[in-house]
């Protein structure tokens, strides 16, 4: 596990959840597969960025999803769908408390045992991770999601 704190990062297949920290010297904290990084960012700064890096800026990319499926709110982004990289925010991306979560790392969603309101995401690295969100909320989102790759995966095109 890595603490460290970073000027920059770019988002890549790795990247499974962006996380808002609380913290002085530090807005993010990144998890990858078996690392933790912490960025002076904010994790929509970094969606922001790697939007651009994918090939459009975060507005033209959230118009294209809600365009392609009627998703309004909440709205799932193709970061850099050439990779498969699709992140699909938690709360509103204009909360601080928004987390940025990375669909192809998520293995399963579980509602809390004893609180409602919260669900228990478990990462394909086996990690888990403690949401303040309804499951509800996260079953919607990981569906809005998944219709958003579905409708953004190129054809095959046959000759």
């Amino acid at each position: 596990m890595t603490n460290m704190i970073l000027d920059h990062y770019e988002i890549n297949k790795n990247t499974a959840a962006l996380l808002p920290a609380y913290h002085t010297d530090y807005q993010t904290t990144v998890w990858e597969k078996e690392r933790r990084f912490h960025v002076k960012k904010t994790p929509h700064e970094l969606i922001k960025e790697a939007c651009l890096e994918g090939g459009a800026d975060y507005n033209g990319r959230k118009a294209a999803v809600t365009y392609k499926t009627g998703v309004s709110i909440k709205v799932p982004i193709p970061l850099i769908p050439q990779e498969q990289i699709y992140a699909f925010p938690t709360h509103s991306p204009k909360l601080h408390e928004c987390h940025w979560l990375f669909y192809h790392h998520i293995k399963t969603i579980q509602r809390h045992p004893d609180t409602p309101t919260h669900t228990i995401i478990t990462f394909k690295d086996e990690k888990e991770l403690l949401l303040h969100v309804s499951y509800h909320t996260m079953e919607r989102q990981l569906q809005r999601t998944s219709y958003c790759i579905t409708r953004f995966t190129p054809y095959l095109t046959y000759n």
